[in-house]
């Protein structure tokens, strides 16, 4: 199924943002058959409002993110764990694109 860029207006602030193919592709990957309701700064103002949104994996505390060049754009990028420069690493679009692949 192809998927193309969607405009949705964000239900708390109401402005109207962009739901890329990309991200839509992501939510199906995911198993998420409903669309985001708010922009991406009102989803952090209510994640933080609710006491999460510190980081992810420490489960409030900050993420130490490692520098890394991507192996297949070969850009500059951080990632949440140190490279050990046995396996390639890659930049967030680089690795969507080798994940869907797979």
């Amino acid at each position: 199924m192809a998927f193309e860029d969607k405009q949705i207006q964000c239900s708390d602030c109401g402005t109207t943002f962009t739901f890329s193919a990309a991200d839509q592709e992501f939510f199906q990957s995911k198993g998420y058959t409903n669309e985001p309701k708010r922009c991406a700064a009102c989803r952090s103002a209510r994640k933080a409002e609710r006491g999460g949104g510190g980081g992810g994996f420490g489960g409030g505390r900050p993420t130490q993110m490692f520098p890394a060049v991507c192996a297949a754009c070969g850009q500059d990028t951080q990632v949440p764990f140190q490279p050990r420069g046995d396996k390639p690493v890659y930049c967030s679009d680089c690795f969507r694109k080798v994940g869907s692949s797979r």
